[in-house]
């Protein structure tokens, strides 16, 4: 037990984790040299491409120290972006301690605070790491500073590396076994902790776990706490880093279990798997990921929808964040409404389903859960905004806050400042960093985050600002349903939920563009944008004219007159009764509208 030590690497994006991971496996001798490429834990094509992890990976690797004295060394690869907080706090709670790693030319950025701030509720320690000593523009010594200051300690406890060279590796690997503490299982029977799980065909679920009391082998009657579900370990193993079979798991020890369960919503990452009838207590902590954003899925043909209902299916049995449920649009037909942890994780959804899948998707506009209370005190949660209650059936509406942490150059600080204000944002702190950048700390609504905030942070700092987030409560939203009416009937696609301050200008603008790109009818097609019990904004498409009177050749005026007359009043009664057909070319361009 005490020859073990299991450990994570925590950092901003781009900071070197994967890089490092890379030399501690090649040091370690855990991969062969001709077996060893960059980012060999990253193992989906997507996260090479990227350059980001997505999804976890453990590695154990085998290491003599200095002292003679062979250890055991478990490491957790962590996502690096805020969409994946939820999965790193769970891999966080599987180890004793961290590597703090951050980036020898760009300092402490806004997710470093984020990630250390997990780890120190998770009681991990600390071991401060700056990386990438060996880049042009590297700062070392003022790094080492600034980073001894953030966590109060000496700056000689800050060690330097380079994953590219290797460069203090070996040196990293001693701090590992001193300063982590080994394993300190408690006498009760057997518990593990999930903090991963994957899916194949054959095996079912494959669950990632630390062990944190007594042994699991193969053949035991295991349940889950929190599920409730029994099952029988088929196969248990380690990761090395590919799966390698073992007899059991030990106290300590982190690896997997094969649960031949193929049935999605069972196992969630955080529950406390237990010997069956054990009574043994779970390990605390529990709780299911929230989806904070929705947006509707649909297949560009109905004929796959089958197909579409199974690839999200699938991609559930290992990925317990994504939630999903049918429904139908008069537009797309039928679909899928689905909840992602933010931005990123509906990225990366949306493309795992269009290339591990081959599905041509149509993705709606993202939206937000909002609180929604009627006048009969009925309270409802409604994440779609065809679902929300009439303008006068409301009493009043909640919607979830972030606190938001920026750091920010020092040039850039007023353009910021009138950025929160754009989107509703308050900044309620500020702090100088020794480099002379500014931490900005704001609290806003999630739906302004979303509203293209991260892209107008990078457009503002000209790409230097860094930003994390973490959730807050709900508070009471001002905002209103706008509604597009076209020919008189609404369409609920194109409607969406907006500050009550923007509205007007929201309704204008879609107005305009529908204006700008609706096919012309054989009769009138009227545009309006409806919110607030009224009309915010109006315009007309004129119709289709035929030459009626281009057969006649002179004769009196009046023949010419009467045919004219009968066509205006032919258009008259079709306008009156006239059904809308939109293209569905139309509805992507709406769709696809950036000023969300």
């Amino acid at each position: 037990m005490n020859s073990i030590r299991n450990f994570s690497i925590i950092a901003h994006i781009d900071h070197g984790k994967s890089t490092l991971a890379d030399r501690l496996l090649e040091r370690t001798g855990t991969i062969e040299a001709r077996k060893m490429r960059d980012q060999v834990l990253d193992k989906m094509d997507l996260e090479r491409e990227r350059g980001i992890t997505i999804k976890m990976q453990p590695a154990r690797m085998a290491y003599t120290a200095k002292s003679g004295t062979p250890y055991i060394l478990n490491l957790i690869d962590t996502p690096g972006h805020i969409d994946f907080a939820y999965e790193v706090s769970r891999a966080l709670t599987a180890v004793e301690g961290v590597i703090l790693l951050v980036d020898s030319t760009q300092g402490v950025q806004a997710q470093t605070l984020t990630t250390l701030g997990m780890a120190q509720k998770a009681g991990c320690v600390i071991i401060p790491v700056i990386s990438k000593i060996d880049a042009p523009a590297a700062r070392p010594d003022e790094i080492k500073e600034e980073l001894a200051t953030l966590l109060g300690v000496d700056e000689s406890t800050v060690l330097a590396v380079s994953g590219r060279t290797g460069e203090g590796v070996e040196d990293l690997l001693e701090a590992i076994v001193e300063r982590i503490p080994e394993p300190r299982p408690s006498e009760t029977d057997a518990r593990a902790s999930i903090f991963d799980f994957s899916y194949s065909t054959h095996r079912g679920i494959t669950v990632f776990v630390r062990v944190f009391d007594g042994s699991i082998k193969k053949g035991d009657v295991l349940s889950f706490a929190a599920a409730g579900n029994r099952f029988t370990a088929l196969e248990t193993g380690i990761f090395m880093p590919d799966e390698k079979i073992t007899d059991s798991l030990s106290a300590g020890e982190i690896g997997y279990i094969v649960t031949g369960i193929k049935e999605a919503g069972v196992v969630a990452v955080g529950d406390t798997i237990l010997k069956d009838k054990s009574g043994t207590p779970a390990l605390g902590g529990f709780e299911r990921p929230r989806p904070v954003v929705w947006a509707s899925v649909y297949p560009e043909s109905q004929d796959s929808l089958a197909d579409l209902r199974q690839a999200l299916e699938r991609l559930r049995l290992s990925d317990s964040s994504l939630s999903f449920e049918e429904e139908s649009s008069g537009v797309l037909g039928r679909g899928f409404r689905c909840g992602f942890l933010g931005m990123l994780h509906l990225e990366i959804v949306t493309e795992r389903l269009r290339r591990e899948f081959d599905l041509e998707l149509i993705v709606t506009i993202p939206t937000i859960a909002y609180s929604v209370t009627d006048k009969n005190d009925k309270k409802e949660t409604v994440y779609t905004p065809s679902r929300f209650p009439a303008f006068g059936d409301i009493s009043y509406i909640e919607e979830p806050w972030v606190n938001v942490i920026l750091i920010t150059p020092a040039d850039a600080l007023s353009g910021m400042i009138q950025l929160f204000h754009d989107h509703e944002g308050a900044v309620m702190d500020t702090q100088t960093h020794r480099d002379g950048r500014i931490e900005l700390s704001a609290e806003m609504p999630l739906r302004e985050l979303m509203r293209g905030f991260f892209d107008r942070v990078k457009n503002v700092s000209s790409g230097y600002a860094s930003l994390s987030y973490e959730f807050l409560d709900e508070r009471p939203a001002d905002v209103v349903k706008l509604e597009i009416v076209v020919a008189d009937e609404a369409v609920p696609a194109f409607a969406r939920i907006v500050s009550r301050r923007r509205v007007q200008e929201e309704g204008e603008r879609m107005v305009e563009k529908l204006h700008d790109i609706l096919p012309r009818q054989m009769f009138v097609t009227k545009i309006q944008a409806h919110a607030l019990g009224r009309i915010l904004a109006s315009r007309s498409i004129s119709a289709l004219r035929k030459d009626v009177t281009g057969y006649l050749y002179g004769g009196d005026i009046t023949r010419k007159m009467k045919l004219l007359e009968k066509q205006k009043k032919g258009k008259k009664r079709r306008g009156e009764h006239a059904k809308m057909d939109i293209p569905q070319e139309v509805f992507m361009k709406m769709v696809q509208d950036s000023d969300r």
